[in-house]
């Protein structure tokens, strides 16, 4: 008890740690012993159906016994009576591996993967079938130009591999019944090792499938993206030319809407190139980590799919960065054109202000010629008003001349205006 105390479970474990160590053994390697048959299926599924694919194991798990995988796990196997099923969950695939031992085979591929096929009880399809490998695992030292015939009427790429301790073929094209035939004759391999060579051959088989499906994305892709390169030359050029506020502004929606459309493709787009970079790494990987050695006259696996593969690979990648140089482009242009308007409007703000300005000005002598005509008005006014009441006093018999009086009441009767004119001014001002 005390020993167990002192070890590392004694401390408070981080949440993931099971998970993070237990990553690195989600996916063991098993012996396979010679002869054997494989049919590799892989489906691509949504997170729906992965759970329903899992419970159909568990399903068959319990009827021989076994407790299936458990909600978190990646890779199950359950035995049966002279075969095997290996349940692996990935990323948007499962895979369903089916293994038959203790068979002595005539002959390559024989019998028929239909014929296998009704051996056993396979699980429910979980989602479309992408996936599906016929691997035949046969002991001896066969001529390559023998397994080559196999494989007619296409050439096969045939290779020595795991440091030429076995001989592997294929033609990575679906024969009648629909799977892509795999040979693997084992000069000397133990079981651990046919076993992970068996294992890397289905991975590049799977992963090399899932690659190419950014190659339909990249071709629906090829149109609407040439018309965007077409369009931008010419909304570019079209920028030298325009004049005035609404040319630009027409010019900017269009900038605006081509980087739209552009920007919508590639977020639908992003994450199946993503994938194909992820799925291409692997396959280059599972190449180097086989140990192939060329033999004269055959391509091997890796020239095969070097040359066959890449250049879809490229195609993806092509378009990718298509993407990302247009965005580029739009974007500065769209900035540039923005930069445009904003000046533009900005000088017309100017050009406003100051016109604005200048009818103040205006108004503001027009008010003050106002302001004088009204105080000559009203000192008219007032002096008329004098002039009668002096006058009517004159004629009550005072001795006064109203004219005189008038007109030495006159720049006191103005100067009382101005005064009072202006500081109703004021006051409205400060207000």
């Amino acid at each position: 008890m005390l020993e167990a105390n002192l070890g590392a479970s004694a401390f408070e474990q981080h949440a993931l740690r099971a998970q993070i160590l237990g990553e690195l053994h989600a996916r063991p390697t098993r012996p396979l012993e010679t002869p054997a048959r494989v049919l590799h299926f892989g489906f691509l599924l949504d997170s729906a159906q992965a759970e329903a694919d899992r419970l159909a194991v568990v399903d068959a798990a319990l009827s021989r016994g076994q407790p299936g995988p458990d909600p978190q796990a990646r890779q199950y196997r359950v035995e049966m009576a002279g075969v095997s099923l290996t349940w692996e969950r990935h990323g948007e695939f499962v895979t369903h591996t089916w293994e038959f031992t203790n068979a002595e085979p005539q002959k390559l591929f024989d019998p028929t993967p239909a014929a296998l096929m009704q051996k056993v009880k396979l699980l429910p399809q979980p989602g479309p079938l992408l996936v599906a490998a016929d691997l035949h695992l046969i002991a001896g030292d066969a001529d390559p130009s023998k397994i080559s015939d196999i494989f007619e009427p296409l050439q096969p790429a045939v290779s020595e591999a795991n440091h030429g301790r076995a001989l592997i073929a294929s033609d990575f094209a679906p024969d009648t019944f629909g799977f892509v035939r795999i040979a693997v004759v084992n000069r000397s391999m133990p079981a651990i090792a046919a076993g992970r060579l068996t294992q890397r051959l289905l991975e590049i088989e799977t992963y090399r499938t899932l690659a190419l499906l950014g190659l339909p994305e990249a071709q629906r892709l090829g149109p609407p993206t040439r018309e965007i390169e077409r369009e931008l030359p010419r909304l570019l050029a079209a920028m030298n030319h325009a004049q005035g506020v609404g040319q630009n502004r027409q010019l900017l929606d269009d900038l605006t809407g081509l980087a739209t459309q552009l920007e919508a493709e590639a977020a639908i787009s992003q994450y199946r190139f993503g994938a194909t970079h992820a799925y291409n790494d692997l396959v280059l990987e599972r190449l180097e980590a086989i140990d192939e050695t060329a033999l004269p006259d055959y391509p091997s696996f890796n020239g095969f799919l070097t040359r066959r593969l890449q250049p879809a690979i490229r195609t993806c990648f092509n378009m990718e960065n298509r993407q990302a140089d247009l965005s580029r482009k739009l974007s500065r242009a769209a900035d540039l054109l923005r930069t445009r308007v904003d000046t533009e409007v900005e000088q017309q703000n100017g050009d406003l202000l100051r016109q604005m300005g200048e009818r103040v000005q205006l108004q503001l002598r027009l008010q003050q010629t106002v302001e004088g005509l009204s105080v000559a008005a009203i000192t008219y006014y007032i002096a008329s008003v004098l002039m009668k009441i002096l006058e009517g006093i004159h004629e009550a018999g005072a001795h006064l001349e109203p004219t005189i009086w008038t007109a030495a009441a006159i720049p006191f009767i103005a100067g009382f205006v101005w005064w009072t004119v202006r500081r109703i001014r004021r006051r409205h001002e400060a207000e």
